[in-house]
């Protein structure tokens, strides 16, 4: 069996995999303030076309990320927000790490300048992991909302691209 992890564009044929993950992330309590992954075509119609990334190893999906807009506004074209789930099985083995690693390569490749995470104050590993792939925390908004019945602090991390909007 093939263990090395291979970073693909996801493709709609991916999306049981990816649906399968995202409701892990959401069983954990501590990734999304969902209580249910979307269908396909909610999900497709809510993230941006580009940068929707998958980790494999051999045929299994065990991670995936992409980005949402932050805004409608034409001002804010190339800033997004990053969703980046891992399964279960592969936490802890670098997957997260390759994952958002390319995913600010392939946003800069696209024009995006700045990326942002909502993480829950909880997910210390997320918030470890996109500090590690240069994001910056630049807040905690407090009781952002409630999840099954208790209000949810969202730390906020940034990262502005060295290459892109810079002008």
């Amino acid at each position: 069996m093939n263990n090395q992890i291979v970073l693909d564009d996801m493709k709609k044929t991916d999306w049981n995999q990816v649906y399968h993950i995202f409701n892990e992330g959401i069983q954990t309590g501590n990734a999304t303030f969902e209580t249910e992954a979307p269908t396909w075509e909610s999900w497709d119609r809510d993230y941006f076309s580009v940068c929707r990334l998958v980790a494999q190893k051999g045929q299994e999906v065990v991670g995936w990320a992409a980005l949402t807009p932050i805004s409608k506004r034409e001002a804010h074209c190339g800033a997004a927000e990053v969703s980046i789930y891992i399964s279960s099985t592969s936490t802890g083995n670098g997957v997260g790490t390759k994952l958002l690693e390319r995913l600010v390569d392939v946003s800069e490749e696209c024009g995006f300048w700045s990326l942002e995470a909502d993480i829950f104050k909880e997910n210390e590993s997320s918030i470890l992991l996109h500090k590690k792939c240069g994001f910056r925390e630049v807040g905690t908004r407090r009781r952002l909302g409630k999840l099954n019945g208790v209000w949810r602090d969202v730390v906020i991390l940034e990262r502005r691209s060295d290459v892109v909007g810079m002008d």
